[in-house]
């Protein structure tokens, strides 16, 4: 596979402009007073999926050709790439199938139906929902989508990264959630690209380390995957966020499942903003640096809103 190019992301840009609005970049007292200092929330929670994905599924799905739209499509997902999916395959006429763990998020499932998608329940979480994907794809010839090993899906959610600078270019440090590690990877090609002094920071569930521990070892492994946030729920890592990523991710962080829900409703209280876990888990990441942050001009990517009813009781009871 070839690594995407800052070039690539430029175009990407290009592609999606008709069809996704630019995200708001909004600054809010409340998280500043948490943090110590400037922050700014990236809104990707307001794309018309909920979550960043769907950049990189117009950005592909656009590109296919007449021959692969023919085909159809086919993905595994916990539930925002598969939405992303789902929306861009609508949006081109192209037919798509998402497989999903048993216990997938509901209101993802349905979402991802409502944009009419064949959604397919099979196994106990997303790994195993990826292994059938993939053995359906050979089995049917479906043009099969990974959720990280994709050149054009991480030139497409890239395109999140180049707007943050574009609005505010004096940033200097940027917290993003990591599962796979498209979003994160995206932001490392541009924010080194731009300015190489810009620390870009990425945050994953201490419940699902597998992407932290393969950029720790510089090697791909596998990793327990217990975590409740859906968007950070991996079991395996990628190789091709990993080869963008090793060379240019600042520092990785974990956080546990508590440090997650405390976010999740920090983000209610001080932003007025909804955020699923893998949203929130960004500013978990910068609450836990907030030492390190004095004085400096930082960014958190809520990527996601897609809590399900359940989870956020979890959150108003702690």
């Amino acid at each position: 596979m070839q690594e995407p190019t800052f070039q690539d992301i430029l175009l990407a840009q290009k592609q999606i402009r008709p069809y996704l609005a630019r995200t708001p970049l909004h600054s809010y007292p409340a998280l500043n007073d948490l943090l110590g200092t400037t922050v700014y929330v990236k809104h990707e929670n307001y794309q018309p999926v909920g979550a960043f994905k769907v950049r990189g599924g117009v950005n592909l799905i656009s590109q296919l050709s007449s021959e692969e739209r023919a085909r159809g499509v086919i993905s595994a997902s916990t539930g925002n790439h598969g939405q992303s999916v789902a929306y861009a395959s609508r949006l081109f006429g192209v037919k798509a199938i998402i497989i999903v763990p048993e216990q997938a998020n509901p209101g993802k499932v349905a979402a991802m139906r409502g944009m009419g998608a064949e959604v397919i329940h099979y196994g106990a979480n997303f790994d195993e929902a990826r292994e059938h994907c993939e053995e359906m794809a050979r089995q049917h010839g479906y043009r099969y989508i990974h959720s990280g090993n994709e050149p054009l899906l991480i030139a497409g959610v890239g395109t999140y990264a180049l707007e943050m600078l574009e609005e505010q270019p004096g940033l200097q440090v940027i917290f993003v959630p990591v599962g796979g590690g498209s979003g994160a990877s995206g932001v490392c090609l541009v924010a080194k690209t731009i300015n190489p002094a810009i620390r870009v920071i990425g945050v994953q569930a201490e419940a699902s380390p597998a992407a932290y521990t393969s950029w720790r070892q510089r090697n791909l492994v596998s990793a327990p995957n217990h975590t409740a946030a859906e968007g950070l729920a991996t079991g395996t890592a990628f190789e091709l966020p990993q080869a963008i990523l090793r060379p240019r991710l600042d520092e990785f962080l974990l956080v546990s499942e508590q440090e997650i829900k405390q976010a999740t409703l920090w983000m209610l209280e001080r932003a007025h903003t909804l955020s699923e876990g893998a949203g929130a888990a960004a500013l978990a990441g910068a609450y836990k640096l907030r030492a390190q942050l004095q004085n400096q001009r930082v960014s958190i990517v809520c990527s996601g809103a897609n809590a399900s009813l359940e989870s956020l009781r979890q959150v108003l009871a702690i």
